[in-house]
């Protein structure tokens, strides 16, 4: 059964697909060469982009050791790897548009794409950082295109000592995390007691970046 999500208005302007970058792009830079970029309601047609997703990524249940004991991912996952085929054409066209934006600045494409299926409330991800391969040594970027109901994507610098930062984020809306980011800063989707509708997050990642 599919999730059911709340539509946006806002969803139902202009041509389906990602909108320009540019200087519809804010950048606000963070502590310790991390900065992250901001574009709101990227995608037009993103509540109908979540509902193909929903219906047709296979998506799956995953479970991990933690601690002694082994426990069920807050969330469902898809992940599609280097030259595999992406579900859907506009998840190609926003890949373009991104590899053309960040081309000088990252020297690089994006490779890889992350799919995650959160619920409800309930689903969620705990504080880290993609910090798998290069990332763990090297500046990078993940690109984070949020479709469905909006979520609180939090960040802090890794080992504390700074603020909290949070946006609410949703029904087309963009995030890229460059710099240090995934070294020095932690993200999360933290859980919420609040009515959450479905939410899918699609992650471009670099090649040797998880």
């Amino acid at each position: 059964m599919e999730p059911e999500l709340q539509g946006s208005l806002l969803d139902l302007c202009g041509e389906p697909g990602p909108g320009p970058l540019g200087s519809a792009v804010q950048r606000i830079v963070l502590a310790h060469g991390a900065w992250i970029d901001l574009r709101p309601g990227w995608i037009a047609g993103a509540d109908a982009l979540f509902g193909r997703l929903a219906g047709t990524v296979p998506w799956r249940e995953e479970r991990r050791h933690m601690y002694d004991r082994v426990v069920d991912v807050p969330r469902l996952l898809c992940f599609y790897g280097e030259g595999e085929p992406l579900p859907d054409p506009m998840l190609d066209e926003a890949k373009r548009a991104l590899d053309d934006h960040y081309a000088a600045e990252l020297g690089e494409p994006f490779r890889t794409a992350g799919l995650c299926l959160y619920r409800d409330g309930k689903d969620s991800v705990a504080w880290h950082g993609d910090t798998t391969g290069r990332s763990s040594t090297q500046d990078t970027m993940v690109a984070i295109i949020s479709l469905g109901a909006p979520r609180t994507l939090a960040l802090r610098p890794r080992g504390g000592g700074g603020p909290v930062i949070r946006h609410d984020l949703g029904h087309g809306d963009l995030l890229v995390m460059g710099g240090s980011c995934q070294r020095t800063w932690e993200h999360s989707v933290p859980k919420t007691a609040r009515a959450a509708g479905p939410r899918i997050s699609v992650q471009f990642r670099p090649r040797d970046v998880r």
